[in-house]
């Protein structure tokens, strides 16, 4: 049994695992992959995993555009890799299932609690953050928020229904991230000093009613939300983002990431109704971050954990700035977040 939903008559589970080369829209190059379910796994993005001895040292023929190579290794390691991805895909094997969180995340909406004390406005200098022993080096961003109007009383959670009655308006919000402090202090409880250190978002709240004309259907969602969380309503906006970077020495930024918070997984309101399930009190003025704002499929639509250093470790080329690779922020970079357009109407 797998991890991943499988339809009960799919020609693909996980005792067939079949082999072939695919390609996307977004990334129209050539690569192996396998199919299980109505998905496909592309092995180069986990071929480092291949460490039988059959595999370990030829785990370069992932990279290619066929599967010629891959054949030409001959029994042995065709089945070393059949096994390993049978158990890799397995429900009891943790790797690619609990790494990526995604039973979890299909669920609910996670989240953890910030504070409002370092939330300050666009154009206010952001301090790099200093750990336990030292300034943080893997300082980055994450893509994200809006404003509770009316609150609700303690005990008394908000249906999703209603939800929209609660939400003000939406700013522009940058949660700053201090990756080194955050790798090392969040297992278990969550971010603590990785992100309390500052928080930026624009000026200007622009209300729902002036967001109303560019909503769009919320996304299908697999499995079906329980309850307190289905609602049929449309509640995604199309709303194209940006984010660019000035280095030092660089006459003009450099536009690193796009993405449109239409791609939200989980809309404003399930968010609000997840965040007062359990009876919490919101008030007015409370302010509920987004969450990363993710794309489909291309590098610079990977809003999901996205930072200049996880480029690298995604197998996406990092930003070439003022002729130097970047892969995390520096100190004298300046960091710009907007809205690249709305579509007219």
């Amino acid at each position: 049994m797998s991890f991943i939903q499988i339809e009960e008559n799919s020609d693909f589970p996980l005792q067939n695992l079949p082999y072939g080369v695919f390609s996307t829209e977004e990334k129209p190059r050539h690569r192996i992959g396998v199919a299980i379910g109505d998905q496909v796994l592309e092995l180069s993005a986990i071929k480092h995993l291949f460490s039988g001895p059959a595999l370990s040292k030829h785990q370069d023929v992932f990279d290619q555009p066929t599967l010629n190579d891959f054949m030409g290794l001959g029994h042995e390691a065709w089945k070393e890799a059949r096994t390993f991805l049978q158990k890799l895909l397995s429900a009891s094997e943790p790797t690619l299932r609990d790494n990526s969180e995604l039973r979890k995340r299909l669920h609910l909406p996670v989240g953890y609690h910030g504070r409002a004390s370092s939330v300050v406005v666009s154009g206010t200098p952001i301090q790099r953050p200093v750990g336990q022993m030292r300034p943080d080096d893997a300082f980055s961003f994450p893509f994200q928020a809006f404003f509770v109007g009316p609150g609700n009383e303690l005990g008394k959670p908000i249906p999703v229904d209603k939800a929209q009655e609660h939400i003000f308006g939406m700013v522009l919000m940058n949660d700053w991230s201090a990756r080194d402090i955050q790798k090392w202090e969040y297992v278990p409880l969550g971010p603590f000093l990785g992100k309390s250190f500052g928080t930026t978002i624009s000026p200007w709240v622009v209300t729902m009613e002036a967001l109303m004309p560019f909503v769009l259907p919320s996304p299908v969602q697999v499995p079906k939300p329980l309850p307190y969380l289905c609602d049929e309503e449309p509640y995604a906006f199309d709303i194209n983002l940006f984010v660019a970077i000035k280095g030092e020495g660089m006459s003009n930024p450099a536009t690193i990431c796009k993405s449109n918070f239409k791609y939200m997984y989980w809309t404003m309101k399930q968010q609000l109704a997840h965040h007062s399930i359990n009876g919490c009190n919101l008030r007015p003025g409370d302010l509920l971050a987004s969450g990363t704002i993710s794309g489909p499929v291309t590098a610079k639509e990977m809003g999901t954990e996205w930072d200049l250093a996880n480029v690298q470790e995604k197998c996406f080329q990092p930003s070439l700035f003022h002729d130097c690779l970047h892969k995390l922020l520096k100190s004298s970079d300046r960091f710009t977040q907007g809205i690249l357009e709305v579509l007219q109407l």
